[in-house]
């Protein structure tokens, strides 16, 4: 990568939003860095997103997963901003609790429930890439099957007959479980995309496997544990190319 790439690249600007019981935030601002671009903490009690290019709403257990999971984070001041910004096609990601706060924010169709077996899951997890033209996908390639982390008491995504039909038609279902479904989830589901592909949900969490020697191994053979990286560098190259 030259120079001025990664000049432009390090020009990105991803804020990672925290609330009271998020775990995740650090290792997704990590993620943001070791994929070239520059993290900016938020608070949820920010309204301001201080000019960040796009958004990560991490995992862990906002406002301890009272209620339903993501139930109150929802109603953050700054989840209102984001709902917001995400209009007008800032990119959004997502991760486990943060798919949660997207699909209860109505950023994104179908809710998380309990696992189907009622218990917590901590594997490493095989997911077929479904949509690479995604903001948050475009350094994959559709097929592409990778192996990141998966931590979970509610992952089980549902929805109605007629959402799912649109979301399997309309080439929304952004990521696929392979060789097992560890919660449930409809169809095999592991992450889903808006109509404009600019805001993703995902179960597994990428930002665990972005650094050789600390992630699992790739799908396809050993790939030093970095199969999430290019969920991160994906959004640094959507935003330098619209801008």
């Amino acid at each position: 990568m030259n120079q001025a790439v990664t000049s432009e690249l390090a020009g990105v600007r991803v804020g990672v939003i925290t609330f009271p019981g998020t775990l995740d935030d650090r290792d997704a601002a990590r993620a943001v860095r070791l994929a070239g671009g520059t993290p900016v903490a938020l608070w949820h009690k920010d309204t301001d997103l201080t000019g960040v290019d796009a958004v990560v709403v991490p995992g862990g257990f906002s406002h301890g997963d009272y209620l339903r999971c993501g139930a109150i984070a929802r109603f953050a001041p700054i989840m209102e901003t984001v709902v917001e910004r995400a209009a007008t096609g800032m990119p959004v990601l997502g991760i486990c609790n943060g798919f949660q706060v997207l699909c209860e924010a109505h950023l994104l169709p179908g809710a998380l429930i309990r696992n189907d077996h009622q218990r917590f899951i901590c594997r490493e997890q095989k997911l077929r890439i479904e949509n690479a033209s995604t903001a948050w996908t475009g350094d994959y390639q559709v097929g592409q099957e990778i192996v990141v982390p998966l931590k979970n008491g509610e992952g089980n995504f549902q929805a109605d007959a007629e959402t799912i039909a649109r979301l399997e038609g309309e080439g929304r279902v952004v990521f696929r479980y392979m060789d097992v479904n560890p919660n449930g989830s409809v169809n095999d589901i592991a992450g889903i995309c808006n109509e404009a592909g600019n805001v993703v949900g995902l179960m597994p969490h990428p930002e665990h496997a972005v650094e050789a020697g600390f992630g699992p191994d790739g799908a396809t053979g050993p790939r030093q544990g970095t199969d999430g990286l290019a969920i991160f560098t994906s959004v640094l190259r959507s935003v330098v190319g619209a801008a």
